[in-house]
Formats: structure tokens, C-alpha cells, sequence
């Protein structure tokens, strides 16, 4: 699929940034004109994605987080995070509803089934002690579709 436009930022994993990560993906994509319900269920996805970062993949430790949109031709929204934290050793294990590996810390464990529940297509890839990548597409009305 051709890129008509991209955007990249990187962070610290300091949970005062997740709502920037939150933020700069909504203003990136309103230049499709998407429906108040479209940027929302993105604003959670990215949510819940960079917040996986720090909660699990540096915790109680600070690294980078790296953010990529894109526009794709066809309406499409892709949005990638990236960590180079610990990583994911049973990526089908924690993508589980209920399942974390924060338990001390009272999370729910719903990440991942948000972010699919929001989105259209969702991947995952990660290598221990390399860090995980998730990858999260939407495709967006165009206006006069509803």
C-alpha cells in the first residue's frame, strides 16, 4: 500500500507521555477528517499500546518509545509502537484478556483485546530482551459513507 504521508516521534517512557502519544496521533490523522468515534478508538489504541511500553517493557526503568503513523492511499490509518524493552516471550500468551505480567500492580490485562477491539488489524512482534512492535491499521470512512 503507497504512504501518502508519515510522521515519526520518539519519547521517554514516562507515563506523562503517553497522553502526548495520544495527542500528536489524533492531530496527525484529523487531516483525513475522521468521525469524533474513529479518533477516539485511535486516541485508546495508542493509549493502551504506549502504556504497555512503560508499564511492561522498562519497568521501573526509562527507555524510548517510537512512534510511527502513516496515511496510507486508501484511507487507511497505521500506527506502529516500538519499544527496546524486554520484550514478549509468549506474545499468544499475553494477548489473552486478563493476562499481565503487571499482577502487583492491579492491571487488568486488557491491553491487547482493547487495541484489537478498536482497531481493525493489530500484530505483534517481539523479542526477549530486543523489545516489541506493535503494529495497529484502521481504515476510515470517508465522509458521506455513514
Amino acid at each position: 500500500m503507497k504512504i501518502l504521508n508519515e510522521a515519526n516521534i520518539n519519547f521517554l517512557s514516562r507515563s506523562s507521555n503517553e497522553s502526548y502519544a495520544r495527542m500528536a496521533t489524533a492531530g496527525f490523522f484529523a487531516q483525513l477528517d475522521p468521525t469524533v468515534d474513529e479518533i477516539s478508538d485511535i486516541k485508546t489504541a495508542v493509549s493502551e499500546a504506549v502504556t504497555n511500553c512503560i508499564v511492561h517493557a522498562y519497568r521501573n526503568t526509562l527507555g524510548k518509545v517510537y512512534l510511527t503513523v502513516r496515511i496510507l492511499e486508501d484511507r487507511t490509518a497505521y500506527i506502529k509502537i516500538r519499544d527496546r524493552g524486554c520484550g514478549i516471550d509468549d506474545i499468544k500468551q499475553a494477548m489473552e484478556p486478563m493476562f499481565t505480567t503487571a499482577k502487583q500492580e492491579e492491571r487488568a490485562g486488557l491491553g491487547f483485546a482493547v487495541m484489537q477491539a478498536f482497531m481493525d488489524k493489530v500484530t505483534v512482534r517481539s523479542a526477549p530482551e530486543k523489545g516489541t512492535t506493535v503494529v495497529m491499521m484502521k481504515k476510515l470512512q470517508a465522509r458521506g459513507d455513514d
